[in-house]
C-alpha cells in the first residue's frame, strides 16, 4: 500500500521571499552619501553595486570567511568598491559612509516584511509544521527577524556565515535536516531563487517550491520547474503543500 507524504519541516529563505529593504540600495547608499556631502546618483551605486556585488562573491565566497575575513569587513570592503565604481575615488570619504550602511542594514527598521509572509507562517504553524531559516545572510539576521516579529516562528536560524556553507551547496541544507532531525523527504524548502534555493534544496533530496514575482520567469528556468512547484505568492503554499501531500511518493 502506497504512503501518502508527510512534510514535518518547511525550510525558508528570507531575502525577498520574507523581508525586503524598504528601498532599494541604490537609494540607501545614495541617501548616506548626501548625508555625508556627496551627492552620488542611486541609478549608478544600483548598478555599481550589482558588479561588486558579483566580484566580491567571486573571489571572497561567503564573506570571505574561509580567506580570513568577517561578514562586518566583507561589507565594508563590498560599499567601498560599490562607491569606486560610481566613481568616488576617495576612500577615506566613503569608510564612514561604508561603517553606518552596516548599521543601518542590521536594523529591523530599514527591512519590511513582505505582504503574505506573517499569515502564511502562521498557516503552516497551525498547521504543526516545524520551520527553520537557510539563509545566505550573516550574523545580522538574528537581531532583524526578531525586531521584526518573525523569529517566534522559526525553530532555528541557519545562516550561510554560522553554517560556513553557501546556498545552492546541499550541505547548508543538510546541516538544517541534522539540525532538525529530519529526513530529506519529510523537508520542503522556500526561496525565490532558481539556483540557490531550488536546486540547492533538490540536490539534498529535499522537496521544494520556487517563489517568482510578477516578472515573467526565465524560459529555461520555467521549462525545468513543474508548475505545481511555483508559487506565484506566497498565498499559494498551504495549497501547494496539499497538493503535495496528497500525491503518491516517486509518482
Amino acid at each position: 500500500m502506497a504512503h501518502r507524504l508527510q512534510i514535518r519541516l518547511l525550510t525558508w529563505d528570507v531575502k525577498d521571499t520574507l523581508l525586503k529593504l524598504r528601498r532599494p540600495v541604490g537609494e540607501e547608499y545614495a541617501a548616506k552619501a548626501r548625508v555625508h556631502g556627496l551627492d552620488v546618483a542611486a541609478t549608478a551605486l544600483e548598478q555599481a553595486f550589482r558588479q561588486a556585488y558579483r566580484a566580491q562573491s567571486h573571489s571572497f565566497p561567503n564573506y570571505g570567511l574561509s580567506q580570513g575575513l568577517t561578514s562586518r569587513q566583507w561589507w565594508l570592503d563590498m560599499v567601498l568598491q560599490t562607491f569606486h565604481l560610481a566613481g568616488v575615488q576617495d576612500a577615506q570619504a566613503v569608510a564612514p559612509i561604508a561603517d553606518e550602511l552596516y548599521e543601518d542594514l542590521s536594523s529591523p527598521h530599514t527591512w519590511q516584511v513582505l505582504e503574505g509572509a506573517e499569515t502564511s507562517l502562521r498557516g503552516c504553524r497551525k498547521r504543526g509544521l516545524r520551520l527553520a531559516v537557510v539563509s545566505n545572510f550573516d550574523r545580522r539576521l538574528e537581531n532583524i527577524l526578531v525586531g521584526l516579529g518573525l523569529r517566534e516562528h522559526f525553530d532555528f536560524v541557519l545562516t550561510s556565515e554560522a553554517a560556513g556553507w553557501p546556498k545552492p551547496d546541499p550541505r547548508i541544507f543538510r546541516e538544517a535536516l541534522r539540525l532538525a532531525h529530519v529526513e530529506p523527504a519529510a523537508a520542503a524548502h522556500i526561496g525565490d531563487s532558481y539556483r540557490c534555493d531550488y536546486q540547492g534544496s533538490r540536490a539534498m533530496g529535499m522537496h521544494s517550491f520556487l517563489l517568482v514575482g510578477p516578472e515573467p520567469l526565465d524560459p529555461t528556468v520555467r521549462d525545468s520547474v513543474p508548475e505545481e512547484h511555483i508559487l506565484p505568492s506566497l498565498s499559494h503554499l498551504l495549497p501547494a503543500l496539499d497538493r503535495l501531500e496528497g500525491s503518491t511518493p516517486g509518482l
